[in-house]
């Protein structure tokens, strides 16, 4: 039996996750953080991660937001096939919710309509989304607003099926030390092995959004994961990249079939609030 959902609740939904994803850390990001502080054996590393938990409090009480950067919005959609949508298009829906929120919320603006012309939509529209037909009746909407700074360190490496195992560890390494103290650590390290050009990188942006500390169901994948975060905490950048222990509060690994003639693995950095919530209608 089909389920009736009006696209208005959707633009409301979405407006709500704008405000809270922007305006508060999500809790596996909060122990990590806390966890982090614990575990850092720099003075200055310590005093580095106080300050941005003192940040993260006065955002949280004074209602603003817990970086300047508001994000370009990004969405992860899963749509039960047994759900009818009424009332207009769904991408406008969201994209009115995006609208709503960034003015609301009194978040930064931060979308240009083109490219190259870089004139402000004022709204921070349009919204990149990503659909996903799953069985069902239910809509799972996810938001990760993406700041540039660490956006901007993200890369792409088409490797050869030879370089194997040793080599997407070694390049996943590489991706950290190039983007050092411009992707304000400590990070989450989303990766994606596999696929396609396009897919790997769709993976390792959506592996952002796994709450920190839960590993991947494939045992192999789980081991790298721990293997290489043990590597990057390694390198000594350290909270605000100013050294330390603390580089990386994970590393989260998607992978996908590919071709026999490929091994394509994305790396997509996210800052230390890597925001991001989820509801369920």
């Amino acid at each position: 039996m089909l389920r009736t959902i009006n696209t208005s609740e959707i633009t409301e939904a979405v407006k709500e996750l704008c405000i809270e994803a922007n305006h508060r850390l999500s809790p596996d990001m909060t122990a990590a953080l806390q966890k982090a502080r614990g575990e850092e054996e720099s003075s200055l590393g310590k005093q580095i991660l106080s300050q941005l938990e003192d940040n993260l409090r006065i955002a949280d009480s004074d209602t603003i937001p817990i970086c300047q950067d508001t994000g370009m919005a990004v969405f992860f959609i899963k749509v039960g096939q047994d759900v009818h949508f009424e009332g207009g298009s769904l991408t406008d829906a969201i994209n009115e919710g995006v609208r709503q929120g960034y003015t609301e919320g009194f978040l930064r603006k931060s979308v240009v309509s083109d490219p190259l012309i870089r004139e402000n939509t004022k709204d921070n529209t349009p919204a990149v989304i990503h659909y996903d037909i799953v069985p069902g009746d239910r809509v799972e909407i996810t938001i990760a607003p993406k700041g540039f700074g660490s956006e901007n360190m993200s890369r792409v490496f088409m490797l050869k099926p030879a370089d194997g195992e040793d080599g997407v560890k070694d390049a996943i390494v590489q991706a950290v030390k190039d983007a050092g103290p411009n992707a304000c650590p400590p990070m989450v390290v989303g990766v994606g092995i596999g696929g396609t050009f396009e897919k790997c990188a769709l993976m390792a942006k959506e592996a952002l959004t796994r709450p920190v500390g839960q590993h991947s169901d494939i045992e192999y994948v789980a081991k790298m994961e721990e293997e290489v975060l043990t590597r990057i905490n390694s390198t000594g950048i350290g909270p605000g990249g100013l050294g330390g222990r603390i580089t990386a509060f994970a590393v989260n690994i998607n992978t996908y079939a590919t071709h026999i003639a490929g091994l394509p693995v994305a790396v997509n950095i996210c800052c230390h609030v890597n925001r991001h919530r989820s509801i369920s209608l």
